[in-house]
C-alpha cells in the first residue's frame, strides 16, 4: 500500500484538508493540556502532543509536528487568553531540551507583550505560566507550590573532577581560520508569523482569507 501524503482521516484514509485538520487538532490539543495541568509539574513534550491530538480526532499528517504544531497552539493560546485561563501551551516543550523555546514567544503576544530574547528568561517566565495552569487545574498544593526548575540547557555536562597532583596536559594552539563570507540567513516557511482570523482564532491562510469564516 502506497504511504499517504498530507491530511486524511483515519481509517478510511479519506483526504481531508489542512484546515480542517487543525480544527480539530486545536480543540483535541486544549484537552490533553488541560489534563495535563492536573499533574502537578507535569509537562508534554511536542511530540506526544502531535501524537495524542492526531489520535484523538482520527486525522493523521504526513507531516512532522515541527511544521503544524505551532499552528495549533496559538489558536490554544488564545482561547486560552479569551477564558481568562492561564496560558495551556506553555506545558508543551521540546523532546530533547525540556524547553519551550521561542514557540513561546507566541504565548507572550497573545498575552500583548514583548517576546523575551534572553533564553534563561523565557524558560523562567514559562515555568511560572505552567505554575499558573497547575493551581487554575487544582493540582498545585495548598501553598500554591512553586515553579519547576528549569532543566539545565542540552550539550552542557559537568566538568569531571581533576585527580590531586594532577595536571592539565599543554594545549595545541589552534590556528585561526580565515573568516566565512556574511551570508543572508533563509526564513523558512513554518518559522514566519502565522496570522490568526480574529473570529475563530485559526491560522489565515496566504490568501487572506479565513477557510472557517470567510
Amino acid at each position: 500500500m502506497a504511504q499517504r501524503q498530507g491530511f486524511w482521516r483515519e481509517p478510511s484514509g479519506t483526504p481531508t484538508s489542512e484546515a480542517i485538520a487543525l480544527e480539530a487538532w486545536v480543540r483535541e490539543a486544549y484537552d490533553v493540556l488541560s489534563e495535563v495541568a492536573t499533574a502537578y509539574h507535569a509537562v508534554i513534550t511536542t511530540t506526544d502532543l502531535g501524537e495524542r491530538v492526531q489520535a484523538a480526532s482520527d486525522i493523521r499528517t504526513s507531516r512532522p509536528p515541527a511544521q503544524w504544531l505551532g499552528k495549533v497552539l496559538l489558536p490554544v493560546a488564545h482561547l486560552c487568553s479569551r477564558n481568562g485561563e492561564p496560558p495551556l501551551p506553555a506545558l508543551a516543550v521540546d523532546p530533547h531540551s525540556g524547553w519551550v523555546g521561542e514557540a513561546y514567544d507566541d504565548v507572550l503576544r497573545v498575552a500583548e507583550r514583548l517576546p523575551i530574547t534572553d533564553p534563561i528568561k523565557r524558560e523562567t517566565h514559562a515555568a511560572q505560566a505552567r505554575l499558573e495552569c497547575y493551581r487554575w487545574a487544582g493540582s498545585a498544593p495548598a501553598g500554591g507550590g512553586e515553579p519547576a526548575p528549569v532543566p539545565e540547557p542540552s550539550g552542557r555536562r559537568p566538568r569531571a573532577a581533576r585527580a590531586p597532583g594532577a595536571t592539565a596536559a599543554p594545549r595545541t594552539p589552534r590556528v585561526p581560520k580565515p573568516p566565512a563570507p556574511p551570508t543572508k540567513p533563509r526564513i523558512a516557511a513554518s518559522d514566519r508569523p502565522v496570522t490568526v482570523c480574529d473570529r475563530c482564532f485559526m491560522a489565515v491562510p496566504a490568501t487572506g482569507l479565513c477557510d472557517n469564516c470567510d
